[in-house]
């Protein structure tokens, strides 16, 4: 405990050193032939479904996604769509780009009442396309997905979760006039992401879809049916810490799909708990390789920017965090939205402690001599922190090096940062690797961890291949950059009544409490 009641979880006298060989130094000699069915399958959240600005509708540029194209596997590679609307729940990029058209750049004072209505009218046809129009219409297929991913979702869901569970979630709507916002958006979400035919394969979780998959053996390798598995969970056992800027523990409950919702970070035992459950079930998917990702240190995201200097020379941590368009002057604890630097220790802290037992999982199957593998995004996340360590070298532990960025991204101006997205009415000003929303990354930014799991499945041997040939890659297998920076809109064309100040995204939270009902996901 600490001096004011927070709880803070360490592991010894530092922060925990990420770690740097995804082999964790243990030798297994795996043995196979041929190549599986289904080369590439993702478990995961809104990180792996590809959700960014606040919305998820560019799945076809998710990082698994991005690792079929450069497999030469994408015209296999099956993932969701959301395309009403700017996709589930609320798109802000498409939002601001409408205020945008039809009112300029700047909103003037005399603007802003009409403004307002013409935000709630937008938000009120989101709402009716997802909840009683096209949007209610579930694709039906027998084809499992390979990218399992539902936004919102933490351990527990990926365990308990199916079709006939989000179905049964899922009430008759409310057409509420005054707060318009997709209800059980991550529900609705996750109905074209599950299978739902035959009727009886609507009850599979995640886990247990992924399952199929690895059944779907065949000749070419009896064993295996999965080739590569990404397993990426946990974020959204501490998210909501910074989406809220609120800290409660998990406690009695917190394995009760109708109680956890009532918390923003989940204890390390309790965690750990939930986690040997999902590891349990992943040992028995028949897959080739197994790559675990590590929770990233949700403080990091500029959804909650650090007030003002350091708390001292040398720390990683601000006196406060609150919204990005707060400024340090308007800045007022006593009624603005915030966490202490105390409670971003705490809630770094019990990150560090998850990803110790992401680890130890990792570490024991290796010892039982399957070929499972550790990507340490934690460590990747924080190599790119802006505020915290790039700008001040003093805060920088013995470990930290500068992340290199791919030439691609180094040769854009500015380079793209981990700040919140700026621009000066044409450009993009600042930012680059978040989205709109503060949490999620823009397309460039999923390119990095793409990469960075494509330099893994290399390390175990998985060949690369360009369309339609049969010849693998030669190393070094690289992310065509080029092509993600003409996809993302928000590097090349952000919106341009996005300034610096982020004064309508300001004016946009206050109005209608936007960001924080579009990134409530558990509720």
């Amino acid at each position: 405990m600490s001096e004011n009641g927070e709880h803070v979880f360490t592991h010894g006298p530092i922060p925990r050193v990420p770690v740097t060989d995804p082999t964790l130094g243990i030798q297994v000699d795996p043995s196979w032939t041929g190549r599986p069915r289904h080369r590439l399958v993702a478990v995961g959240d809104s990180l792996t479904q590809g959700f960014q600005s606040a919305a998820v509708f560019h799945t076809d540029v998710s990082y698994p996604a991005i690792i079929a194209h450069e497999l030469g596997w994408s015209e296999h590679f099956r993932y969701p769509s959301y395309n009403g609307f700017g996709g589930l729940p609320f798109n802000l990029e498409l939002f601001l780009r409408d205020l945008e058209a039809r009112y300029g750049r700047d909103l003037d004072w005399w603007e802003t009442a009409p403004a307002l209505f013409h935000a709630r009218r937008f938000m009120d046809k989101v709402e009716d396309y997802w909840e009683r129009g096209a949007g209610t219409a579930v694709p039906s297929t027998t084809a499992i997905n390979h990218n399992l991913a539902v936004f919102g979702w933490d351990l527990r869901d990926a365990l308990d979760r199916s079709a006939d569970v989000c179905r049964k979630r899922i009430s008759t709507p409310k057409d509420d006039l005054v707060h318009q916002m997709v209800e059980h958006a991550d529900d609705r979400a996750a109905l074209r992401v599950l299978p739902t035919e035959p009727p009886e394969a609507a009850n599979l979780s995640q886990l247990d879809a992924a399952a199929r998959l690895g059944d779907e053996v065949d000749a070419t390798d009896p064993a295996h049916g999965i080739e590569t598995l990404i397993v990426f969970l946990g974020p959204n056992n501490a998210l909501r810490s910074v989406v809220d800027l609120r800290v409660v523990w998990s406690d009695d409950g917190y394995d009760d799909p109708q109680r956890k919702g009532a918390f923003t970070v989940w204890r390390p035992e309790h965690f750990a708990a939930e986690l040997r459950q999902v590891a349990l079930e992943v040992r028995e998917i028949k897959a080739r390789q197994v790559i675990w990702c590590t929770v990233p240190h949700v403080t990091i995201a500029p959804i909650a920017r650090g007030v003002a200097a350091k708390t001292a020379p040398g720390s990683a941590y601000f006196p406060y965090y609150t919204r990005p368009w707060i400024s340090d002057r308007d800045f007022d604890p006593r009624q603005d939205p915030h966490l202490t630097a105390e409670q971003a220790r705490a809630v770094d802290g019990a990150v560090d402690q998850y990803n110790y037992a992401i680890t130890a999982e990792v570490r024991g199957a290796r010892d039982d001599g399957k070929d499972w593998y550790l990507l340490d995004t934690a460590g990747l996340l924080d190599r790119l922190g802006s505020r915290r360590y790039i700008e001040d070298p003093q805060a920088r532990p013995d470990w930290w090096q500068p992340y290199p960025m791919p030439p691609e991204l180094g040769a854009l101006t500015p380079v793209p940062n981990s700040r919140f997205l700026a621009s000066d009415g044409t450009r993009r000003t600042n930012g680059g690797l978040f989205s709109l929303d503060g949490v999620h990354p823009t397309t460039v930014g999923y390119g990095i961890l793409a990469q960075e799991l494509i330099n893994v499945m290399r390390r175990a041997g998985v060949e690369f291949f360009p369309p339609h040939s049969s010849t693998p890659r030669p190393d070094p297998v690289l992310v065509d950059f080029g092509r993600l920076i003409r996809h993302d809109t928000l590097i090349n064309r952000p919106p341009g009544n996005l300034t610096s100040s982020l004064g309508l995204l300001g004016w946009a939270d206050e109005k209608l409490d936007l960001l924080d009902r579009a990134l409530h996901f558990t509720i």
